[in-house]
């Protein structure tokens, strides 16, 4: 699935169609995360505001500016572990009045929205593979193809892959895949499935690219 090809990537898709009961969308997200890039972008569509909390980075990571160029308000957290923005994200939600989307766009519609966007294709295939940041994206094609066998590549912390069979990526989270696939793939994320892909996947396997 070629999902670099479209500015945002996989959520880009998605996002827009929960972006109705609020004028501003928040999302806590790590520095190399595309879910800030696809809601900068959908909320500047529906003219909405997307505000983005993230750890504060001597020199912004390049998918932080590129949010930003797209729209998005850019709230930098000092000494930002993960857990500590999004408890920043949350209270600022609070006093404000702004939605709050979770971590991976992990929810149930969101989920049902993959499944609905998988199931499109024409040939339902014997074997996926995808990364797992939360693994909201394998518990969606898993959804839509019950029969298929699974396979998910864990970046961060363990994710929830549903029946799928879950490998580790050796490299740190924030550093680049070492063995990049040869097409445009995000370095931090869906690149670091290559390097199993090529020892694991059979003939024919289907590949979920989320974002460039």
């Amino acid at each position: 699935m070629r999902d670099d090809l479209i500015l945002g990537g996989t959520k880009r898709r998605l996002i827009p169609q929960f972006l109705n009961d609020a004028d501003e969308f928040v999302y806590a997200s790590p520095a190399y995360g595309y879910a800030q890039v696809a809601l900068a972008y959908a909320c500047a569509e529906r003219g909405v505001r997307a505000t983005i909390f993230t750890a504060k980075r001597r020199n912004p990571h390049p998918l932080t500016l590129e949010a930003k160029a797209a729209g998005a308000r850019i709230l930098m957290v000092p000494y930002g572990y993960l857990s500590v923005v999004q408890s920043r994200a949350r209270k600022y939600c609070d006093e404000v009045g702004a939605r709050l989307l979770p971590f991976g766009l992990d929810f149930d519609g969101f989920i049902n929205g993959i499944a609905e966007i998988a199931g499109r294709i024409k040939k339902s295939p014997d074997e996926v593979w995808s990364v797992a940041g939360s693994g909201t994206l394998q518990r969606g094609l898993q959804r839509a193809w019950p029969y298929a066998e699974f396979h998910a590549v864990q970046i961060g912390k363990k994710p929830d892959v549903g029946s799928a069979t879950l490998y580790v990526a050796p490299e740190k989270f924030e550093d680049p895949a070492k063995l990049p696939p040869p097409f445009p793939s995000c370095p931090q994320y869906d690149a670091k499935a290559w390097r199993f892909m090529r020892k694991h996947a059979k003939e024919g396997a289907f590949f979920w690219n989320v974002a460039k």
